[in-house]
């Protein structure tokens, strides 16, 4: 089966990356793990790319290294990017003290467009008749009637969750199969150290 795979960049990073030894994750390699009977046609990555922050200046540099390295490593692969707006506000405490500041000054981090950019190529690719089965990685309740409307156009869908939680009952209702991944998964599925022909390397501090 023709299958097309749609990753949700933030939803896989938190779910599944942030903390962990598995940063360097090769998207291709990982579909082969998880579906070695489908025939994957294309990977669409949807991300945005992060800006390095005072407790993490090095931060955007990574992420730069590892897009570039996917994209020379794995021909399927095509990034498509949203952005992340930042704000500055203040927010209550969870637990104020009785006297004193009540209120935090924070930074609030949002990545914007990612969700939507991946539910219109869903859609849009079923009504072109680019796929049989479309795999979502995600565990984001938002792309909800993206998979609907998909599966209503006589379409296959998978549903990855990369949690470690069950998943959202808003995505599984409407998918036909579903996968969970897990860290044995993430290990078999990592780019090489050193990228070939590209002089790209894992970073030392990932």
């Amino acid at each position: 089966m023709r299958t097309t795979v749609y990753v949700d960049g933030c939803n896989l990073y938190y779910g599944s990356l942030k903390g962990t030894a598995y940063k360097w994750l090769d998207l291709e390699r990982l579909m082969q793990v998880l579906l070695p009977l489908n025939q994957i046609t294309r990977i669409k990555f949807f991300t945005a790319r992060v800006r390095g922050r005072p407790e993490d200046p090095a931060s955007a540099e990574r992420q730069n290294v590892y897009l570039r390295a996917l994209e020379a490593h794995c021909p399927t692969v095509e990034i498509i990017y949203g952005y992340f707006l930042i704000h500055h506000i203040h927010m209550p405490l969870s637990h104020p003290p009785k006297e004193g500041r009540k209120s935090a000054h924070v930074i609030q981090t949002t990545e914007k467009r990612s969700d939507v950019n991946l539910a219109v190529s869903l859609v849009d690719d079923a009504w072109r008749d680019s796929y049989d089965t479309a795999v979502v990685i995600s565990n984001d309740s938002d792309l909800a009637m993206g998979l609907e409307r998909a599966r209503t156009l006589g379409k296959t869908i998978g549903l990855v969750t990369p949690t470690q939680r069950r998943a959202s009952k808003q995505l599984a209702q409407h998918a036909d199969f579903r996968r969970a991944l897990r860290a044995n998964h993430l290990t078999r599925a990592q780019l090489p150290k050193i990228i070939p022909g590209t002089g790209l390397s894992r970073p030392d501090t990932w």
